[in-house]
């Protein structure tokens, strides 16, 4: 399953050499890898752990960014997410991947409790 999110840069999201800061695009991709994995398991699901994130490309004020997530591969109530974000300028100077990630989600029931999730054939 995979889920497709498109965010803005705005100053207010940046630092003042108007680069992105890094919290504000995790939380982006955390949002993606949630949509993805709500989409899959049609369930609430919850972030249990950032696996891994690389920033590779400066994000500046100005700049489009596409997020792309993907589920991956999944456990009994658990899902690995994909998150790829690429920069756009929005004027039409291209774009590029600038920061990819990994991340854990667990789809829990009404009342807190982990739940299990289809397998990635039931999608």
């Amino acid at each position: 399953m995979k889920a497709h999110v498109l965010e803005s840069v705005f100053p207010t999201n940046s630092n003042p050499q108007g680069n992105l800061f890094g919290g504000t695009m995790v939380a982006w991709m955390d949002k993606a890898a949630g949509y993805a994995a709500m989409r899959h398991a049609r369930s609430v699901v919850v972030t249990a752990a950032i696996d891994r994130i690389e920033f590779a490309v400066a994000v500046k004020v100005g700049d489009l960014i596409d997020l792309l997530a993907e589920v991956e591969s999944v456990g009994r109530t658990s899902m690995k997410v994909k998150v790829e974000a690429f920069r756009e300028d929005p004027i039409g100077q291209g774009r590029e991947l600038c920061t990819r990630g990994q991340f854990t989600l667990v789809a829990i029931d009404q009342t807190g409790r982990p739940t299990p999730v289809p397998d990635l054939e039931s999608s």
